[in-house]
């Protein structure tokens, strides 16, 4: 992917599709170069129409990656027992090396006790609290560390030529699936990092600063160019659905694209941004868990 100088008048538009093609390119040759099978299973409860097209999307990236994919499908008002039966099984399961379990889940279903019966080694979302707690203290090497930041800093590693110690970074955005884990992920590159979130004071003040910009948390153009410092790398974390008055849906990101695309040497766009490496990272994290436990069984 090219990069601009700091000087550049337009961002370069940091190509995410790309970057993600790469990646699962490496974990194909790496499964056919390894003869292993990685096995990966995402359970689904319900019909939501979203979260059907995500678990689709999923599954044939395992298997084009030449994973062993596979789908449990349980119905809306399956009981909390019956899904952490069936990720018992999987647990179990020694061709199964990841688990995922689609969320958002129905209500009656408490997401932190299914998130917590999944074993931390097959864990491949990250969510465990054994995974959240090495990424926490920097043992990012035998953690699973959640996909999105684990993608997002594939990203930002591209666009600064690898270049993090001392950089200043500020996240928007303090959640446990992208904002927790990114801070910790930037700490462990060297770099300064600051949490934005909804009770900070003057937050366009703290992102003017900002030498690397991560945007995560599910406001349309929340990021004016007037947020952002010239030649700043900012990475567009959200997905935004917009419908116009005549009913034409849009997706946009937290960042205003065109405007920040000004200022910025180097923008993610939404879609085709941080999207496609989610789902890159999940392939890559299945093989490492793949692979450790092939470590462990010899």
């Amino acid at each position: 992917m090219n990069t601009a100088p700091l000087s550049s008048p337009e961002a370069v538009v940091i190509d995410g599709k790309a970057a993600a093609a790469a990646i699962v390119n490496d974990v194909r040759e790496a499964v056919e170069r390894e003869g292993i099978v990685p096995g990966l299973a995402v359970v689904l409860v319900g019909a939501d129409p979203a979260s059907m097209v995500y678990v689709r999307n999923k599954g044939n990236r395992a298997k084009a990656c030449g994973f062993l994919s596979r789908q449990i499908d349980l119905a809306a008002d399956a009981s909390e027992s019956e899904l952490l039966r069936v990720v018992g099984e999987l647990n179990a399961d020694l061709a199964i090396h990841g688990i995922l379990v689609q969320f958002p889940l129905p209500r009656h279903i408490d997401p932190q006790r299914v998130i917590e019966a999944i074993d931390p080694v097959k864990d491949v979302d990250g969510f465990h609290y054994e995974n959240v707690g090495r990424v926490a203290v920097g043992a990012t090497g035998t953690a699973l560390v959640p996909c999105t930041p684990l993608g997002v800093m594939r990203l930002i590693g591209q666009a600064s030529g690898g270049k993090l110690a001392g950089k200043h970074a500020v996240v928007i955005g303090r959640s446990n699936i992208v904002g927790k884990p990114l801070a910790n992920l930037l700490l462990q590159e060297s770099c300064t990092v600051t949490v934005v979130h909804s009770r900070t004071v003057d937050s366009e003040a703290l992102c003017r600063q900002a030498d690397i910009l991560i945007a995560a948390v599910g406001v349309p153009n929340l990021v004016k160019a007037s947020w952002v410092k010239p030649g700043a790398v900012v990475i567009d974390v959200g997905i935004n659905r917009l419908v116009d008055a005549k009913g034409n849906a849009s997706l946009v990101g937290d960042v205003a694209f065109v405007e920040v695309s000004a200022v910025a040497s180097a923008i993610t766009p939404v879609p085709g941004g941080v999207g496609p490496m989610t789902i890159a990272m999940l392939m890559q994290n299945t093989l490492d868990a793949a692979r450790r436990a092939q470590r462990h069984d010899r």
